[in-house]
Formats: structure tokens, C-alpha cells, sequence
């Protein structure tokens, strides 16, 4: 069995603004505190001799390699983001930003969602990537819209109860 696996799809490049704001902070974090104290803690490990059997340096440069890897993926995909800050002249319909709020036809229940980029994703928060099937097919509708969407579990139907923006 090979280990090939088909490249994953390209991913939307849009954020919004605080999510944008949370990656540069992070990135922030990464490069100036986190980085220089694994470094210092490298060096120590690396200080206390045979490093073939010190499991504290092979930690510590483990650790480093994690940190630059973060570190150039948010280096360059900062780059390469389009920060969305702009409320859609139609307030109505559902757009990149929009905090939708939907109910369940077959069962009632009601779900709160905010539609934002693929970076920025927080199941827990209910933020969804404009990249999920359900971001798209909620994209353009307006409240009281009825649509269906085919999601992994099950094809389910829905109604838009609100949609605001910040």
C-alpha cells in the first residue's frame, strides 16, 4: 500500500480582519518568545555533553523544528491572505463575515454560525470556513430561505432565521 495521498484542494485565501490580526500575533509569539527560549533551552541540553543519548536536546531541537515550521507556513500565508473588513452593500444575504443563525427543519433545533476563512475555523466558537459545505450553500441566501446541504453525516435541510453582520 503506497503512502501517496492526492493533494489536498487549494484552500480560500480570504480572513477577516481579526483573524488576520490573531495569526500576525501569533506569529509575534512564536519568533520572539517562544523561539528564543527553546533556543537557550537547546543550548543547555547541548551543553551537558553526549547528545546521542540526551533526550532533553533531542526534545529541545524537536521542538525548534515544530516552532520554524509554524513559522514559515504563517510567514508566507500572511502574504498570501486578503483581509475581508468590508460589510456587503446587501445586508441580507448570507456573504463571507455573516453571523447566520439557522434552524433545523426535521428537528427544530437551532444552530448560530459565522461563515470565515479556512484559518481562522473554530467548531467550538461556530465558526465555519467559507470553504465547508455548508458555507456554501448558505452563500446568497436571505432569511426565511429554505435549502439543503449534503454533509458527511446525512443530507439536511434548513431555514435561515438571521443574518447580521459586525
Amino acid at each position: 500500500m503506497s503512502r501517496w495521498r492526492p493533494p489536498a484542494p487549494a484552500s480560500t485565501a480570504v480572513i477577516t480582519r481579526a483573524g488576520f490580526e490573531r495569526l500576525r500575533e501569533e506569529l509575534n509569539r512564536l519568533w520572539t518568545q517562544q523561539r528564543p527560549e527553546v533556543v537557550k533551552a537547546l543550548a543547555a541540553a547541548a551543553a551537558e555533553g553526549d547528545r546521542s543519548e540526551n533526550a532533553e536536546y533531542t526534545y529541545r531541537k524537536k521542538q525548534l523544528g515544530e516552532i520554524d515550521r509554524r513559522v514559515r507556513y504563517l510567514s508566507k500565508r500572511l502574504e498570501t491572505l486578503k483581509v475581508i473588513d468590508t460589510v456587503p452593500s446587501d445586508r441580507d444575504a448570507v456573504y463571507f463575515g455573516a453571523f447566520v443563525e439557522l434552524e433545523e427543519s426535521d428537528s427544530g433545533e437551532s444552530a448560530s454560525y459565522r461563515i470565515v476563512g479556512p484559518d481562522e475555523t473554530d467548531a467550538r466558537s461556530g465558526c465555519i470556513s467559507v470553504d465547508s459545505p455548508l458555507a456554501r450553500a448558505l452563500l446568497g441566501k436571505r432569511v426565511d430561505a429554505e435549502f439543503e446541504v449534503v454533509l458527511p453525516a446525512a443530507t439536511r435541510r434548513y431555514t435561515v432565521v438571521s443574518v447580521r453582520y459586525e
